[in-house]
Protein backbone atom coordinates (compact mmCIF):
# COMPACT_ATOMS: atom_id res chain seq x y z
CA UNK A 1 0.00 0.00 0.00
CA UNK A 2 2.81 2.44 0.87
CA UNK A 3 4.28 1.92 -2.56
CA UNK A 4 0.81 2.52 -4.38
CA UNK A 5 0.52 5.51 -2.76
CA UNK A 6 3.83 6.89 -3.18
CA UNK A 7 3.44 6.46 -7.08
CA UNK A 8 0.42 8.13 -6.70
CA UNK A 9 2.28 11.19 -4.91
CA UNK A 10 4.74 11.07 -7.49
CA UNK A 11 5.03 14.68 -9.22
CA UNK A 12 3.78 15.25 -11.77
CA UNK A 13 0.54 13.13 -11.83
CA UNK A 14 -0.53 11.53 -15.08
CA UNK A 15 -3.78 14.29 -14.92
CA UNK A 16 -0.96 17.33 -14.50
CA UNK A 17 1.46 14.86 -17.78
CA UNK A 18 -1.73 14.47 -19.90
CA UNK A 19 -2.64 18.38 -19.05
CA UNK A 20 0.91 19.61 -20.32
CA UNK A 21 0.42 17.46 -23.59
CA UNK A 22 -2.90 19.19 -24.12
CA UNK A 23 -1.20 22.79 -23.88
CA UNK A 24 1.02 21.67 -26.36
CA UNK A 25 -1.00 19.72 -29.09
CA UNK A 26 -4.63 22.31 -28.90
CA UNK A 27 -4.54 25.07 -30.84
CA UNK A 28 -4.86 28.60 -29.83
CA UNK A 29 -8.16 28.36 -30.07
CA UNK A 30 -8.82 25.19 -28.18
CA UNK A 31 -10.32 25.03 -24.28
CA UNK A 32 -7.59 23.88 -22.07
CA UNK A 33 -8.68 21.54 -18.77
CA UNK A 34 -6.26 23.35 -16.89
CA UNK A 35 -9.68 26.30 -17.04
CA UNK A 36 -11.95 24.05 -15.68
CA UNK A 37 -13.05 25.52 -12.62
CA UNK A 38 -16.37 23.62 -10.92
CA UNK A 39 -19.25 25.26 -9.02
CA UNK A 40 -18.51 24.14 -5.84
CA UNK A 41 -14.64 23.51 -5.39
CA UNK A 42 -12.94 20.44 -4.67
CA UNK A 43 -10.84 19.34 -2.01
CA UNK A 44 -8.68 17.02 -4.75
CA UNK A 45 -8.44 17.25 -8.82
CA UNK A 46 -7.56 13.61 -8.74
CA UNK A 47 -4.28 11.78 -10.27
CA UNK A 48 -5.44 10.07 -13.73
CA UNK A 49 -8.37 12.20 -15.09
CA UNK A 50 -8.87 15.80 -16.35
CA UNK A 51 -11.52 18.51 -15.08
CA UNK A 52 -13.46 17.62 -18.38
CA UNK A 53 -13.00 13.59 -18.87
CA UNK A 54 -14.27 13.53 -15.18
CA UNK A 55 -17.19 15.15 -16.10
CA UNK A 56 -17.42 13.21 -19.03
CA UNK A 57 -17.38 9.98 -16.70
CA UNK A 58 -20.13 11.25 -14.04
CA UNK A 59 -22.54 12.22 -16.63
CA UNK A 60 -22.07 8.71 -18.34
CA UNK A 61 -22.56 7.30 -14.42
CA UNK A 62 -25.40 9.38 -13.86
CA UNK A 63 -29.17 7.46 -13.28
CA UNK A 64 -30.56 10.49 -16.03
CA UNK A 65 -27.86 9.29 -18.63
CA UNK A 66 -29.38 5.66 -18.46
CA UNK A 67 -32.69 6.58 -18.80
CA UNK A 68 -31.89 7.95 -22.23
CA UNK A 69 -32.50 4.48 -23.11
CA UNK A 70 -35.94 4.45 -23.10
CA UNK A 71 -36.74 8.11 -24.60
CA UNK A 72 -38.01 9.02 -27.99
CA UNK A 73 -35.95 10.68 -30.10
CA UNK A 74 -38.71 11.29 -33.18
CA UNK A 75 -40.87 7.30 -33.12
CA UNK A 76 -42.45 7.08 -29.88
CA UNK A 77 -41.34 3.78 -28.19
CA UNK A 78 -40.52 2.14 -31.37
CA UNK A 79 -40.73 -2.02 -31.56
CA UNK A 80 -38.09 -1.78 -34.05
CA UNK A 81 -34.44 -2.94 -32.76
CA UNK A 82 -32.67 -0.40 -35.24
CA UNK A 83 -35.04 2.99 -34.50
CA UNK A 84 -32.66 5.88 -32.65
CA UNK A 85 -33.68 6.79 -29.25
CA UNK A 86 -32.59 9.38 -27.21
CA UNK A 87 -29.54 7.84 -26.07
CA UNK A 88 -28.15 6.27 -29.62
CA UNK A 89 -28.84 10.36 -30.50
CA UNK A 90 -26.58 11.45 -27.77
CA UNK A 91 -23.90 8.87 -28.59
CA UNK A 92 -24.01 9.66 -32.37
CA UNK A 93 -23.93 13.75 -31.24
CA UNK A 94 -20.80 12.60 -28.66
CA UNK A 95 -18.49 10.39 -31.85
CA UNK A 96 -19.70 13.46 -34.46
CA UNK A 97 -18.17 16.48 -31.99
CA UNK A 98 -15.35 14.22 -30.41
CA UNK A 99 -14.20 13.86 -34.35
CA UNK A 100 -14.67 17.29 -35.50
CA UNK A 101 -12.82 18.36 -32.12
CA UNK A 102 -9.98 16.16 -32.75
CA UNK A 103 -10.17 17.66 -36.39
CA UNK A 104 -9.15 20.99 -35.20
CA UNK A 105 -7.24 20.63 -32.65
CA UNK A 106 -9.23 21.40 -30.04
CA UNK A 107 -10.66 19.42 -26.76
CA UNK A 108 -11.63 16.11 -27.69
CA UNK A 109 -12.94 15.46 -23.93
CA UNK A 110 -14.84 18.63 -23.36
CA UNK A 111 -16.50 18.57 -26.58
CA UNK A 112 -17.62 14.87 -25.27
CA UNK A 113 -18.60 15.77 -22.23
CA UNK A 114 -21.02 18.32 -23.60
CA UNK A 115 -22.49 16.35 -26.25
CA UNK A 116 -23.03 13.56 -23.63
CA UNK A 117 -25.04 15.63 -21.24
CA UNK A 118 -26.64 17.61 -23.68
CA UNK A 119 -30.22 15.85 -23.65
CA UNK A 120 -29.88 14.35 -20.04
CA UNK A 121 -33.25 16.65 -19.45
CA UNK A 122 -35.42 15.53 -22.30
CA UNK A 123 -38.67 14.53 -21.61
CA UNK A 124 -40.12 11.72 -22.82
CA UNK A 125 -41.93 11.35 -26.27
CA UNK A 126 -39.32 13.82 -27.28
CA UNK A 127 -40.37 16.89 -28.30
CA UNK A 128 -44.17 16.25 -27.61
CA UNK A 129 -43.60 15.97 -23.89
CA UNK A 130 -41.66 19.48 -24.06
CA UNK A 131 -44.45 21.04 -25.50
CA UNK A 132 -46.90 19.63 -23.01
CA UNK A 133 -44.59 20.87 -20.60
CA UNK A 134 -44.71 24.49 -21.98
CA UNK A 135 -48.64 24.09 -22.38
CA UNK A 136 -48.94 22.89 -18.12
CA UNK A 137 -46.50 24.16 -16.48
CA UNK A 138 -44.10 27.38 -17.91
CA UNK A 139 -44.34 29.22 -21.34
CA UNK A 140 -40.29 28.90 -20.87
CA UNK A 141 -39.85 25.60 -20.16
CA UNK A 142 -37.30 24.06 -22.49
CA UNK A 143 -34.97 20.69 -22.37
CA UNK A 144 -31.90 22.82 -22.22
CA UNK A 145 -32.68 24.90 -18.67
CA UNK A 146 -34.17 21.06 -17.26
CA UNK A 147 -30.73 19.59 -18.62
CA UNK A 148 -28.83 21.85 -16.69
CA UNK A 149 -31.22 21.44 -13.69
CA UNK A 150 -30.72 17.60 -13.42
CA UNK A 151 -26.82 18.27 -13.38
CA UNK A 152 -26.36 21.30 -11.09
CA UNK A 153 -29.37 19.85 -8.72
CA UNK A 154 -31.32 17.21 -9.45
CA UNK A 155 -29.10 14.47 -9.77
CA UNK A 156 -27.76 12.11 -6.10
CA UNK A 157 -30.17 13.09 -4.60
CA UNK A 158 -30.34 16.77 -4.96
CA UNK A 159 -26.04 17.26 -4.63
CA UNK A 160 -25.91 17.25 -8.28
CA UNK A 161 -22.73 16.35 -10.66
CA UNK A 162 -20.50 19.78 -9.69
CA UNK A 163 -19.66 19.57 -13.60
CA UNK A 164 -17.28 22.06 -14.88
CA UNK A 165 -18.87 25.59 -15.81
CA UNK A 166 -17.68 25.14 -19.79
CA UNK A 167 -19.28 21.92 -19.30
CA UNK A 168 -22.25 23.65 -17.73
CA UNK A 169 -22.42 26.41 -20.19
CA UNK A 170 -22.46 24.07 -23.61
CA UNK A 171 -25.20 22.11 -22.10
CA UNK A 172 -27.29 25.03 -21.73
CA UNK A 173 -26.77 26.63 -25.16
CA UNK A 174 -26.61 23.35 -27.16
CA UNK A 175 -30.50 23.90 -28.32
CA UNK A 176 -31.55 25.79 -31.96
CA UNK A 177 -35.04 24.81 -31.93
CA UNK A 178 -35.54 26.01 -35.79
CA UNK A 179 -33.41 28.92 -35.66
CA UNK A 180 -30.45 29.25 -37.79
CA UNK A 181 -27.99 25.89 -37.96
CA UNK A 182 -25.15 28.43 -36.87
CA UNK A 183 -26.31 31.12 -35.45
CA UNK A 184 -24.49 34.80 -35.83
CA UNK A 185 -26.10 36.51 -32.98
CA UNK A 186 -23.41 37.18 -30.32
CA UNK A 187 -24.78 35.27 -26.83
CA UNK A 188 -26.83 32.52 -28.28
CA UNK A 189 -24.22 29.87 -28.23
CA UNK A 190 -21.67 28.42 -25.80
CA UNK A 191 -18.81 30.81 -24.57
CA UNK A 192 -16.26 27.82 -25.52
CA UNK A 193 -15.52 26.49 -29.36
CA UNK A 194 -16.28 23.13 -28.28
CA UNK A 195 -19.38 23.97 -27.16
CA UNK A 196 -20.69 25.51 -30.13
CA UNK A 197 -19.15 22.59 -32.06
CA UNK A 198 -21.54 19.91 -29.67
CA UNK A 199 -24.43 22.60 -31.33
CA UNK A 200 -23.49 21.77 -34.78
CA UNK A 201 -23.02 18.43 -34.29
CA UNK A 202 -26.38 17.77 -32.94
CA UNK A 203 -27.60 19.37 -35.98
CA UNK A 204 -25.92 17.08 -38.32
CA UNK A 205 -26.29 13.92 -35.76
CA UNK A 206 -30.73 14.14 -36.32
CA UNK A 207 -30.43 15.52 -39.80
CA UNK A 208 -28.95 12.00 -40.75
CA UNK A 209 -30.42 9.91 -38.36
CA UNK A 210 -33.98 10.67 -38.29
CA UNK A 211 -34.29 10.68 -42.32
CA UNK A 212 -32.56 7.03 -41.77
CA UNK A 213 -34.92 6.36 -39.56
CA UNK A 214 -38.06 8.01 -41.78
CA UNK A 215 -36.99 5.54 -44.66
CA UNK A 216 -37.13 2.79 -42.46
CA UNK A 217 -40.41 3.33 -41.06
CA UNK A 218 -42.10 4.03 -44.35
CA UNK A 219 -42.88 7.70 -43.25
CA UNK A 220 -41.10 9.07 -46.35
CA UNK A 221 -39.34 7.22 -50.15
CA UNK A 222 -36.08 7.80 -50.71
CA UNK A 223 -37.76 10.00 -53.68
CA UNK A 224 -39.19 12.23 -51.94
CA UNK A 225 -36.24 13.58 -50.48
CA UNK A 226 -34.57 16.78 -52.33
CA UNK A 227 -32.60 16.25 -55.22
CA UNK A 228 -29.89 19.02 -53.83
CA UNK A 229 -29.85 16.78 -50.55
CA UNK A 230 -28.58 13.45 -52.41
CA UNK A 231 -26.52 15.75 -54.54
CA UNK A 232 -24.61 17.96 -52.07
CA UNK A 233 -24.40 16.25 -49.01
CA UNK A 234 -24.95 12.01 -49.93
CA UNK A 235 -26.76 9.01 -50.77
CA UNK A 236 -26.11 6.97 -47.20
CA UNK A 237 -25.73 8.23 -43.74
CA UNK A 238 -22.17 7.49 -43.74
CA UNK A 239 -21.46 10.00 -46.88
CA UNK A 240 -23.92 12.78 -46.02
CA UNK A 241 -22.11 12.59 -42.07
CA UNK A 242 -18.84 12.41 -43.84
CA UNK A 243 -19.44 15.53 -45.76
CA UNK A 244 -20.86 17.58 -42.91
CA UNK A 245 -17.93 17.08 -40.73
CA UNK A 246 -15.63 17.52 -43.27
CA UNK A 247 -17.18 20.54 -44.37
CA UNK A 248 -17.52 22.23 -41.29
CA UNK A 249 -13.58 20.97 -40.25
CA UNK A 250 -12.38 22.79 -43.93
CA UNK A 251 -14.65 25.83 -43.95
CA UNK A 252 -14.05 26.67 -40.33
CA UNK A 253 -11.14 29.37 -39.54
CA UNK A 254 -9.89 32.19 -37.41
CA UNK A 255 -10.98 35.60 -37.84
CA UNK A 256 -10.36 38.76 -34.98
CA UNK A 257 -8.97 36.40 -32.23
CA UNK A 258 -11.60 33.31 -32.76
CA UNK A 259 -12.87 30.34 -35.15
CA UNK A 260 -15.54 31.36 -37.03
CA UNK A 261 -17.65 27.53 -37.61
CA UNK A 262 -18.82 27.74 -41.41
CA UNK A 263 -20.10 24.84 -43.62
CA UNK A 264 -19.51 26.24 -46.66
CA UNK A 265 -22.45 28.31 -48.94
CA UNK A 266 -23.92 24.42 -50.40
CA UNK A 267 -23.76 22.37 -48.04
CA UNK A 268 -25.42 24.71 -45.47
CA UNK A 269 -28.18 25.24 -47.94
CA UNK A 270 -28.91 21.30 -48.60
CA UNK A 271 -29.29 20.98 -44.62
CA UNK A 272 -31.42 23.87 -44.60
CA UNK A 273 -33.55 22.27 -47.07
CA UNK A 274 -32.96 18.71 -45.64
CA UNK A 275 -34.29 20.42 -41.86
CA UNK A 276 -37.05 22.07 -43.50
CA UNK A 277 -37.82 18.91 -44.99
CA UNK A 278 -37.71 16.41 -42.21
CA UNK A 279 -40.13 19.18 -40.25
CA UNK A 280 -42.37 19.35 -43.01
CA UNK A 281 -42.68 15.88 -44.12
CA UNK A 282 -41.71 13.60 -41.14
CA UNK A 283 -42.38 15.82 -37.45
CA UNK A 284 -45.51 17.03 -38.41
CA UNK A 285 -46.12 13.85 -40.38
CA UNK A 286 -49.83 12.32 -39.69
CA UNK A 287 -47.70 9.03 -38.48
CA UNK A 288 -45.60 10.75 -36.44
CA UNK A 289 -47.77 14.12 -35.30
CA UNK A 290 -50.89 11.66 -34.72
CA UNK A 291 -48.57 9.93 -31.60
CA UNK A 292 -47.53 12.99 -30.91
CA UNK A 293 -50.94 14.60 -29.81
CA UNK A 294 -51.31 11.14 -27.62
CA UNK A 295 -48.39 11.62 -25.75
CA UNK A 296 -49.28 15.10 -24.93
CA UNK A 297 -52.65 14.01 -23.31
CA UNK A 298 -50.53 11.05 -21.22
CA UNK A 299 -48.11 14.23 -19.94
CA UNK A 300 -50.83 16.25 -18.96
CA UNK A 301 -52.73 13.66 -17.73
CA UNK A 302 -49.66 12.74 -15.32
CA UNK A 303 -48.63 16.24 -14.18
CA UNK A 304 -51.94 17.46 -13.01
CA UNK A 305 -52.55 13.62 -11.29
CA UNK A 306 -49.50 14.82 -8.91
CA UNK A 307 -49.70 18.60 -8.80
CA UNK A 308 -53.44 17.27 -6.69
CA UNK A 309 -51.53 14.21 -5.26
CA UNK A 310 -48.25 15.57 -4.00
CA UNK A 311 -47.34 12.44 -2.01
CA UNK A 312 -47.45 10.62 -4.53
CA UNK A 313 -44.97 12.55 -6.88
CA UNK A 314 -42.71 12.66 -4.00
CA UNK A 315 -42.15 8.68 -4.20
CA UNK A 316 -41.38 9.20 -7.93
CA UNK A 317 -39.08 11.10 -6.67
CA UNK A 318 -37.46 8.67 -4.32
CA UNK A 319 -37.67 6.34 -7.04
CA UNK A 320 -35.43 8.63 -9.55
CA UNK A 321 -33.00 8.96 -5.99
CA UNK A 322 -33.41 12.58 -7.23
CA UNK A 323 -33.71 16.09 -5.24
CA UNK A 324 -37.07 15.86 -2.52
CA UNK A 325 -39.90 17.85 -2.56
CA UNK A 326 -39.07 20.62 0.11
CA UNK A 327 -43.23 21.41 1.25
CA UNK A 328 -41.92 24.27 2.69
CA UNK A 329 -40.83 25.77 0.10
CA UNK A 330 -43.71 25.56 -1.64
CA UNK A 331 -42.14 24.12 -4.95
CA UNK A 332 -44.87 21.65 -5.86
CA UNK A 333 -44.66 22.72 -9.84
CA UNK A 334 -41.06 22.55 -9.80
CA UNK A 335 -40.95 19.04 -8.37
CA UNK A 336 -43.87 17.94 -10.65
CA UNK A 337 -41.96 19.13 -13.11
CA UNK A 338 -38.54 17.25 -12.18
CA UNK A 339 -40.69 14.09 -11.94
CA UNK A 340 -42.15 14.51 -15.62
CA UNK A 341 -38.97 15.45 -17.35
CA UNK A 342 -37.43 12.71 -15.98
CA UNK A 343 -39.66 9.84 -17.46
CA UNK A 344 -38.88 7.56 -20.03
CA UNK A 345 -41.45 6.60 -22.54
CA UNK A 346 -42.73 3.15 -21.16
CA UNK A 347 -42.31 4.50 -17.69
CA UNK A 348 -44.75 7.21 -18.18
CA UNK A 349 -47.15 5.28 -20.52
CA UNK A 350 -46.80 1.91 -17.28
CA UNK A 351 -47.56 4.75 -14.81
CA UNK A 352 -50.52 6.67 -16.82
CA UNK A 353 -52.30 3.31 -17.45
CA UNK A 354 -52.08 2.15 -13.98
CA UNK A 355 -53.69 5.35 -12.74
CA UNK A 356 -56.10 6.24 -15.57
CA UNK A 357 -57.08 2.65 -17.14
CA UNK A 358 -59.79 0.34 -15.77
CA UNK A 359 -58.67 -2.58 -13.61
CA UNK A 360 -61.29 -5.22 -13.91
CA UNK A 361 -61.37 -7.69 -11.20
CA UNK A 362 -60.34 -11.04 -12.47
Amino acid sequence: MNTINAKIKQNPSIRETFQQREHKFLSRYGTPSTSGERRHPELTPGNIRTPFQLDRDRIVYSNAFRRLKYKTQVFLSPLGDHYRTRLTHTLEVSETARNIARAMRLNEDLAEAVALGHDLGHTPFGHAGETALIQVHASGFTHADQSLRVVDVLENRGKGLNLTTQVRDGILKHSKGFGNIIPATPGQTASTIEGRIVRVADIIAYLNHDLDDALRGKVISRDEVPDICTRKLGTTHSARASTMMEQLVYNSGPQNGEIILSMGEETMEAMTILRKFLFEKVYRSPAVHGEFVKAKKVIIGLYNYFMENPDEMQKELEKMEMAPWDSTKNKLKRSVCDVIASMTDRYALKLYAHLFFPNPLV
